[in-house]
């Protein structure tokens, strides 16, 4: 990265603002002195509104993001699509976000939320996660607040907590192009 202080604008996949304050937290601390500037906007996932495997939900953050890159100008490119899957340990629900900076892409995931039996069986039926966590727990439209994550941890972790420690994590090539292979001449240019 440049050490110039001009802003560094980024294109959000997303107008959720639990999303685009997660980017803006996790950005503003890697560049000291240079002014974030996220801007949502709306991008297609390409995949179900509520990704069931690991798979579909890793696509769908690829595809907001590619979707940002062909319909806006910015120095940096995120997606962070939440989904859900299951493994040897039950159901659970995650998020992955992509990072596109000029032609280097990286991917990278949150920490694991395991669901409650009943809530992946409502999952299972057609519905959204939000919509179940705002049913059983009586909260309006908590995907755009501290999520299910916030609900079942009374707090003490929350959606944009989860999505800003995945972003800070996936930032790691981009902070450090020599050690991934990352062309440092281009992403210094970029």
């Amino acid at each position: 990265m440049s050490h110039d202080t001009a802003p560094i604008r980024v294109l959000v996949g997303s107008r959720n603002p639990v999303k685009v304050g997660a980017v803006r937290s996790a950005l503003a601390p890697l560049f000291p002195g240079r002014l974030v500037e996220c801007e949502g906007m709306h991008a297609p996932s390409g995949v179900p509104d509520q990704p069931m495997t690991s798979a579909e939900t890793r696509e769908g953050a690829l595809n907001r993001m590619n979707f940002c890159r062909q319909h806006g100008d910015a120095d940096f490119y995120v997606a962070l699509e939440g989904g859900v899957d299951v493994t040897q340990d039950g159901p659970g629900t995650f998020g992955y976000v992509a990072i596109a900076h000029g032609a280097d892409v990286s991917v990278g995931c949150s920490a694991w939320l395991p669901l409650p039996p009943a809530v992946y069986e409502a999952l299972l039926e057609g519905e959204e996660l939000g919509d179940v966590m705002d049913r059983l727990f009586g909260t309006v439209n908590i995907k755009q607040q501290g999520g299910a994550i916030g609900l079942v941890t009374n707090g003490h972790a929350t959606r944009e907590s989860a999505y800003t420690q995945a972003m800070v994590l996936a930032m790691a090539p981009f902070l450090h192009p020599d050690l991934y292979d990352l062309d440092p001449e281009r992403t210094a240019r970029e």
